[in-house]
């Protein structure tokens, strides 16, 4: 793959199991913070299995879409458009009336420069939401952030686990889930919260990050030396499947891969690949932010692109020269600091 379409294209295949639970996904479909890093693709996807599926259904990207680009190659692609600031309560209002919500607005990167933003983003609009979608089945996109660092050794924090968020950016998180939790009781509004840790596509994610460092022969800080990584179009798969599996009180799901990833044999791995050598620094915790996501591979089955897949991908994407985002994960951060 060296473009941008051809990626969209790959992420946006359309599995047998998708065609199925989208025929019994009732009603159209909204996504709201459309204009993400996985907002479009996950669109598109919804939207091809509907054409699969040969059913009459609509798909509508809600965001304020700064980029017109965006919003167009939406369209182009048999998707409705709405450009709507959420937190606009006018906006917010006259939104349609649809009976499958997925939920991903939110914000990370500037968390503790502006605070004030970050909880309005992360906590109080997710009550607006809930209230105004109270009659939906509502899937709210939300972190593995909300757990403690866990022993490496662990296979990661399971969803009865108690959380314990690291800085504002994760405690906020822990505000929208609270918040739909609480208007999901109060109005038996079926929830499913989405713990997703670590997403990537080609264009960024932790295993970018890693790659990009070892081509460029600088060190790699291993200080936070495991992690999870999930490929994004399993993750959009599994959201719009998640509206059939939407419950009052909520239900919380991890999403992720089923690995705990070593970012030292990665490294490693990204190295053999350049013909170099991988350099590090630091010296691994014997903890992480790691999720246990054998439930959702139970309900959903394991991801159809593999770790070693990913690395190859991603390795790939960069000797062509692939576009790129400059989103960092900050995967390495200890501190919650975003």
């Amino acid at each position: 793959m060296k473009t941008t379409d051809e990626l969209d294209n790959y992420m946006c295949r359309v599995s047998d199991a998708l065609i199925e639970d989208i025929k019994k996904i009732d009603g159209d479909i909204m996504v709201l913070g459309a204009g993400g890093k996985m907002g479009p693709t996950l669109c598109k996807l919804a939207m091809n299995a509907i054409l699969k599926a040969g059913i009459d259904k609509k798909i509508i990207a809600v965001s304020r879409f700064s980029n017109q680009a965006h919003a167009d190659d939406l369209k182009s692609h048999g998707i409705s458009v709405i450009k709507a600031d959420l937190l606009n309560e006018r906006e917010l209002e006259v939104l349609p009336e649809i009976p499958n919500i997925i939920y991903m607005a939110g914000r990370k990167f500037g968390t503790s420069e502006d605070q004030s933003l970050t909880w309005a983003m992360n906590a109080y609009l997710p009550g607006r939401v809930a209230d105004r979608f109270k009659n939906s089945r509502i899937v709210a996109f939300s972190t593995g952030n909300v757990y403690p660092f866990v022993d490496v050794s662990s296979k990661g924090c399971l969803e009865t686990d108690s959380p314990g968020p690291v800085g504002i950016y994760a405690q906020s998180c822990l505000g929208r889930e609270n918040v739909f939790r609480y208007f999901s009781n109060k109005n038996n509004t079926p929830v499913l919260l989405f713990r997703l840790n670590y997403a990537i596509d080609l264009r960024y994610g932790v295993l970018l990050e890693i790659a990009k460092t070892i081509r460029a022969g600088k060190a790699l800080d291993i200080t936070t030396g495991f992690f999870n990584v999930v490929w994004q179009g399993y993750a959009n798969e599994v959201a719009i499947r998640c509206l059939l599996h939407c419950e009052s009180p909520v239900k919380v799901l991890n999403v992720t891969g089923i690995e705990t990833v070593s970012a030292r044999e990665t490294a490693n791995k990204f190295a053999k690949i350049f013909n170099t050598e991988a350099e590090f620094i630091g010296t691994e915790q014997d903890t992480a932010l790691l999720s246990n996501a054998s439930q959702c591979m139970d309900l959903f089955g394991t991801p159809d692109v593999s770790l070693d897949d990913m690395i190859e991908l991603t390795a790939q994407w960069l000797i062509n020269e692939g576009e790129t985002i400059n989103k960092p994960t900050h995967f390495q951060e200890r501190q919650g600091k975003f």
